[in-house]
């Protein structure tokens, strides 16, 4: 009874604690964005004002609203020419246009549609000769950073190694091509082993790492059985 009692409880929990710090933080989000917004609302265009409760969220409808049109007054030639005379100024300012310089290329890097960055997975020896670390292609190594590291002939990449268990800080290596093993698992996966301290792992194996129709299962379960027996592993076809 107890240890159903236990059992029931942890399961409670595991269920629990991804819903619960999931809306959590969506509520924060959105207090945030609310508290940033609102106060920018003349009183007689809140509709608040006229209302005895509060409308949560409504900072946020109003913040992608405007983001949505200033996206459609840029793209047309009038957006554009007021934006290019923007720039202008801008790039008149020595620290100013430092600081915008290195968040419009960051911005349009991380949201461009010609972006690849983050799209294959790949294991790295790092810190040390032996071990190894999940990392993200990030970039292809040019110019000086291929000359002195793929000595001009090799491809360069640069991959970006995230730390457990908050993979948005980390660090940028730019290794040769032929020193990264490719990984057949999504970002998705990768990102998932890198949070949970490697207790979330894929549960899949490569195409061709077993016969068709076998189950991980079965594969793990014949393996156990022909180390007992002291037999070789099974060889792939």
């Amino acid at each position: 009874m107890l240890r159903w009692l236990r059992n029931s409880f942890l399961t409670g929990i595991v269920v629990a604690t991804p819903v619960t710090v999931t809306i959590w933080l969506i509520y924060i989000f959105i207090s945030f964005v609310d508290s940033t917004i609102k106060p920018l609302i003349p009183e007689r265009y809140n509709p608040e004002t006229y209302l005895p409760f509060a409308l949560p969220g409504m900072g946020l409808i109003i913040a992608v609203l405007g983001l949505t049109l200033l996206g459609a007054l840029a793209a047309n030639i009038f957006g554009r020419s007021l934006l290019a005379i923007g720039e202008r100024i801008v790039n008149t300012m020595p620290l100013v246009r430092n600081i915008y310089g290195a968040l419009k290329q960051l911005v349009e890097t991380v949201l461009g549609a010609q972006n690849n960055a983050f799209k294959e997975v790949v294991l790295v020896e790092y810190p040390m000769s032996g071990s190894y670390a999940v990392a993200f292609v990030a970039s292809h190594g040019k110019g000086a950073i291929r000359h002195h590291v793929g000595k001009g002939k090799e491809e360069v990449i640069g991959v970006f190694v995230p730390t457990t268990p908050n993979p948005t800080s980390g660090f940028l290596l730019f290794i040769p091509r032929s020193k990264a093993i490719s990984l057949d698992i999504t970002i998705e996966e990768a990102a998932k082993l890198i949070i949970s301290f490697g207790l979330v792992t894929p549960d899949r194996l490569p195409e061709g790492a077993m016969p068709a129709g076998e189950t991980l299962d079965q594969a793990e379960a014949e393996a156990r059985a022909r180390e007992a027996a002291g037999e070789p592993p099974r060889q792939s076809d």
